[in-house]
């Protein structure tokens, strides 16, 4: 349970401080989703810029640079990879011919270990289920539509993968959870969070209005590229739902495909945030008895639906 964030002025519209409280406030309202680690991505001059911390949110100061003006970034709820090791946080990089991209992902992928040896993708200290995401498109060899839907039809589990190149593209690769997206079209500004409600909460936040905005679909199964002068285009491949699996939480050490310190620890994760919604741990079990997924689970807590 993570957040993905940015922020995308294609017509340059914001100042260096407009933008820096703009991410401030944004990343904040993110920790409703993940508080052990936080960090961003951009482009300066010649360079891919990531700045990660094993922090929430409202403990990271963050100092972009003049001239940028494209940002993406994540909040970490911690599923595998000791976020004290900062290799482990969130966006990762990764490389396609001479050309750095960054990558950041919400969800739980269940077969990173697999894929390692069908794969036969290099050996890493990076912990994360996520990174695989990455090796998978460095195997493909570029940054492209082709490259992505190679990669996501590989992923087993939920996700939204965001990738940002050094050209200021941004791709948002939409499986089953949540994204939100908002275009301000009169001054050329995109905002996006993981849920609707993160979104207007921190648009409630800036201290600048920003105008009528349009909400840009993205269904599961989509790839959406958002390029660095603020057009859209759309690729489709084919996503297969997380297997919904009916029995209780007590019994999941049966099915060998999950990892089981990693679900466990999720689970207690998922438990404790459910208690600020007024949901108990019975009621977890309850849903989790029933064949509701984690990530069902999530979606219902943040949304409202499932």
């Amino acid at each position: 349970m993570c957040c993905l964030f940015g922020i995308l002025d294609y017509g340059e519209a914001l100042s260096r401080k407009q933008m820096n409280s703009m991410i401030s406030i944004l990343s904040v309202e993110c920790e409703a989703r993940g508080t052990d680690a936080t960090g961003i991505s951009f482009n300066y001059g010649d360079r891919l810029c990531v700045y990660k911390r094993p922090l929430p949110a409202h403990k990271m100061y963050f100092r972009i640079p003049s001239g940028v003006h494209y940002v993406m970034g994540h909040t970490r709820m911690t599923t595998q990879g000791n976020e004290k090791k900062n290799y482990n946080n969130h966006p990762f990089v990764g490389r396609v011919g001479n050309v750095d991209f960054a990558l950041a992902h919400n969800g739980v992928l269940y077969n990173d270990d697999e894929l390692q040896r069908t794969e036969k993708l290099p050996e890493t200290k990076i912990e994360t289920d996520s990174y695989v995401a990455v090796q998978l498109i460095e195997k493909y060899g570029e940054l492209d539509f082709k490259a992505l839907k190679y990669t996501a039809e590989l992923l087993e589990g939920s996700f939204v993968l965001t990738v940002m190149d050094r050209d200021n593209n941004l791709y948002f690769v939409k499986g089953d959870n949540p994204m939100c997206i908002y275009h301000f079209k009169e001054i050329g500004v995109y905002v996006y969070a993981s849920t609707e409600e993160i979104l207007r909460a921190a648009l409630y936040r800036f201290p600048y209005n920003l105008g009528q905005y349009e909400k840009v679909n993205a269904e599961s199964g989509t790839i959406l590229k958002i390029d660095n002068k603020g057009r859209q285009s759309k690729a489709d491949f084919k996503f297969t739902y997380p297997m919904r699996y009916y029995a209780p939480y007590s019994l999941w050490d049966d099915f060998s495909y999950r990892k089981k310190p990693r679900d466990k620890e999720y689970v207690r994760e998922l438990k404790a945030v459910a208690t600020s919604f007024g949901v108990s741990s019975e009621d977890i079990d309850l849903l989790l008895a029933e064949g509701f997924t984690t990530d069902d689970i999530e979606e219902y807590l943040y949304c409202g639906q499932y």
